[in-house]
């Protein structure tokens, strides 16, 4: 059973060890850290010293992914433009170990649930890089679907220019998925 609690120091090791392929590190979104490979020290320094680049204070939350084996998923929350009713998740990645399990959406689905019964958001949105089919896949599972209000953006990976697809999920369609899978 996966839990979710605030990102430690010492869970920067676990994490960048499922990063030690450049091509996931880049569709994770590695490049905002620097160049690959990244040291833990390197994560630690973006998110407790450089708020996860967030501008405004008490903006970025990192969250780790646990279960009883230990560190098993991790990816962050931060409201955008100072709204506090709209969060976005990011820099998603689960223990390469267990990838393909159900972990992901495990996780997220409960992140879900932090985003809007306690921290009261009214939207969640995530990118995703249009190559990315496993990413996407989980979060179109967890009840994301793509925002059609969202603008086209680009980003270049390995010389190639790839989309980043946006998706979203309200409040309503999180309490809708809920009711379907019976746990709310």
């Amino acid at each position: 059973m996966i839990r979710l609690r605030p990102f430690k120091r010492g869970d920067g090791e676990a994490i960048i060890r499922w990063l030690s392929d450049e091509k996931i590190f880049m569709l994770w979104g590695g490049e905002r850290f620097g160049d690959f490979p990244i040291s833990a020290d390197i994560m630690n320094d973006k998110y407790f010293d450089d708020n996860g680049d967030c501008g405004e204070p008490d903006n970025f939350f990192p969250v780790t992914a646990f279960d009883d084996d230990g560190v098993q998923g991790h990816f962050i929350m931060r409201y955008t433009s100072g709204d506090n009713k709209r969060l976005r998740f990011g820099w998603v990645v689960v223990n390469n170990e267990i990838r393909g399990r159900g972990y992901g959406r495990e996780m997220l689905t409960l992140g879900l649930r932090y985003a809007f019964e306690i921290y009261g958001a009214e939207s969640v949105t995530i990118g995703v890089f249009e190559n990315n089919l496993p990413a996407y896949r989980c979060y179109k599972a967890v009840g994301f679907r793509e925002n059609a209000d969202a603008p086209e953006v680009y980003e270049e990976i390995f010389g190639q220019r790839v989309k980043i697809v946006e998706l979203i999920i309200t409040k309503d369609e999180y309490e809708k998925e809920m009711k379907i899978w019976n746990l709310s």
